[in-house]
C-alpha cells in the first residue's frame, strides 16, 4: 500500500467494511505497528520517531471521546492542559474553538446534553488546542443526520483551508466526493486506485447521456439509439428518461442528439453525466475482487 497526502489537503480513505481503513489509520497514528514497509509522517518514521510524530498529530476516533459529565468548555480546557498548554492559553483556545465550531452557546452545558452532531464537533475541536499539523478522522459522520454532517463538513473544509492536513476514512461516498482533494480506495488492505474525484471518475469512464423525451416518443427514441449502435441504452419508464453510455464526453452527447434528430424525436432535455462516486466505488472494488479471485494483487 502506497500513498501520500499534501499539506493542507483533505485525503479520504475509502473502502468497504473490513477493507482496512481503521487499521491503516491506526498504523499512521502509531497505535499499531506495520507488518512491513515504511510509514513516514511529516518526514518522520512513525516507528523510530514515534514521539516526534505524536506531538504533531491528533486523532478523532469513530466514537466521540468527550467526557459527558464535563461541559463543552471543560472538555476543551482539559484537552489543552493535557497538550501542555498553560492554564490561560488553554482557556483562550477553548473559547476560540467553541466559537469556531458553533458551540459557544452550549459551552457551559454538560456534553451529555449535546446532540450527536454537537458531540462530534466538540470531539473534532478537542483535537485542536495545540494546533496539530495533521488530523485523523475515523468515519467522523457515521450516524449523523444531514444537517449535522453538513456542519462537520464545513468545519473540515475550514481547517484544511487554514493549512491543516486532514486524513479521514469514510463509508459515505458522497462525503468523499464533497470533501476530498485526494481519494485512496482500498480493498482487502490493498490500494485499488487513488486520485482526486474527477480523476477517479475519468478512470472508470462510462459517462452517460441522459435524454428526457415525451412518453409517446420513448419507444421510437430507444429503438433509434439502439439501431445506431449506442451502448447500454437504459430506460426509466416512470420518468420517461433514457440513459446512454458514451465515450468522448461532449462528442457522445452530440452523437445522441443527432441520432434523435434524424429519428424526428423531440428532446425535452439532454445532459452529460459523469459517473457518481457510488459507480466509481463499485466498479473499482469489483475489479479488485475479480483480480483477487484470479490471484492478481493490485499495487497502489
Amino acid at each position: 500500500m502506497s500513498f501520500t497526502a499534501d499539506a493542507g489537503s483533505v485525503l479520504c480513505i475509502l473502502g468497504p467494511n473490513g477493507a482496512g481503513k481503521t487499521t491503516t489509520i491506526d498504523i499512521l497514528t502509531t497505535r499499531r505497528l506495520p507488518d512491513s514497509g515504511t510509514v513516514r509522517m511529516l518526514g518522520r518514521d512513525v516507528v523510530r520517531e514515534r514521539d516526534a510524530v505524536v506531538r504533531d498529530i491528533a486523532v478523532a476516533q469513530q466514537e466521540a471521546a468527550v467526557d459527558t459529565f464535563l461541559t463543552g468548555r471543560e472538555n476543551l480546557v482539559l484537552c489543552g492542559r493535557m497538550m501542555r498548554l498553560g492554564k490561560a492559553d488553554a482557556l483562550r483556545r477553548a473559547d476560540e474553538l467553541l466559537t469556531q465550531f458553533g458551540l459557544a452557546e452550549a459551552a457551559r452545558r454538560p456534553a451529555g446534553e449535546y446532540s450527536g452532531g454537537m458531540r462530534r464537533r466538540l470531539d473534532l475541536a478537542m483535537c485542536l488546542p495545540a494546533s496539530p499539523k495533521v488530523i485523523f478522522l475515523d468515519e467522523p459522520t457515521t450516524g449523523l443526520d444531514t444537517s449535522s454532517r453538513a456542519k462537520l463538513w464545513a468545519a473540515v473544509n475550514e481547517l484544511a483551508a487554514a493549512g491543516t492536513t486532514i486524513v479521514l476514512s469514510t463509508q459515505y461516498l458522497e462525503e468523499a466526493d464533497a470533501l476530498a482533494d485526494q481519494i485512496v480506495i482500498i480493498n482487502r488492505g490493498v490500494v485499488v486506485a487513488s486520485g482526486n474525484p474527477r480523476q477517479l471518475k475519468q478512470q472508470v469512464g462510462d459517462e452517460r447521456v441522459e435524454v428526457q423525451v415525451e412518453r409517446p416518443a420513448v419507444a421510437a427514441a430507444t429503438a433509434a439509439l439502439r439501431a445506431a449502435g449506442c451502448r447500454d441504452v437504459a430506460l426509466d419508464e416512470h420518468e420517461a428518461l433514457i440513459s446512454v453510455r458514451v465515450d468522448g464526453g461532449a462528442a457522445g452527447l452530440l452523437l445522441v442528439a443527432e441520432v434523435l434528430h434524424r429519428a424526428q424525436v423531440t428532446v425535452g432535455g439532454l445532459a452529460l453525466r459523469q459517473p457518481t462516486m457510488d459507480e466509481v466505488f463499485l466498479a473499482l472494488t469489483g475489479r479488485n475482487e475479480e483480480r483477487a479471485r484470479n490471484g492478481t494483487r493490485i499495487a497502489g
